[in-house]
């Protein structure tokens, strides 16, 4: 404002004159500072703009680091889940294998446990239809020979019995 009064007085003396037209002082303000500010601050300006493009360039660097670090665990992780899936597969398919296996040992072993039933019921129904035929054999012979005594007892002398009960051994040994 000091400079505006200096060319507002010169005027009034005959030297300089006073331009009030606001818009042509504003654009030679305006060009006066941009000059300065170029001149003076173009140093300053260039060297904070180019500190600001290498940090960005860093930054931009190391984005693209960490994406290719995200990407190689991505597929790091990706591998792991597919093996890991694989051998689910193969534990699922072994568990199958040993259930089914499991399955018919079972199978088998009860089919055998049958047989082996079956083999010990014949068997004890055999030894006991043997135990039951020896029995009434021996009931029959003991009732005949019961039924003989009483006979030869009643008719018989001493020599006839005798030759009789001789007979019957002998026939039984035979027989047996």
């Amino acid at each position: 404002m000091g400079t505006v009064w200096l060319l507002a007085e010169a005027a009034h003396e005959g030297g300089f004159g006073l331009n009030f037209n606001i818009l042509e002082t504003n654009l030679i303000n305006l060009a006066i500072v941009i000059g300065v500010v170029v001149y003076f601050g173009s140093g300053f300006l260039g060297k904070a703009l180019s500190e600001r493009q290498s940090e960005i360039e860093t930054a931009i660097q190391e984005a693209e680091q960490r994406k290719k670090n995200a990407a190689a665990a991505l597929a790091d992780q990706q591998q792991k889940l597919a093996q890991a899936q694989s051998e689910a597969a193969r534990i699922r398919a072994a568990a199958e294998e040993s259930a089914k296996a499991a399955r018919d040992a079972i199978l088998t072993q009860t089919e055998q446990d049958i047989e082996r039933l079956k083999a010990a019921a014949a068997q004890d129904l055999n030894s006991q239809q043997e135990r039951v035929i020896n029995e009434l054999r021996q009931r029959v012979v003991s009732l005949a020979l019961q039924n003989v005594e009483g006979r030869l007892q009643s008719g018989l002398n001493g020599d006839a019995q005798q030759q009789l009960i001789d007979r019957s051994i002998a026939l039984l040994e035979g027989g047996s």
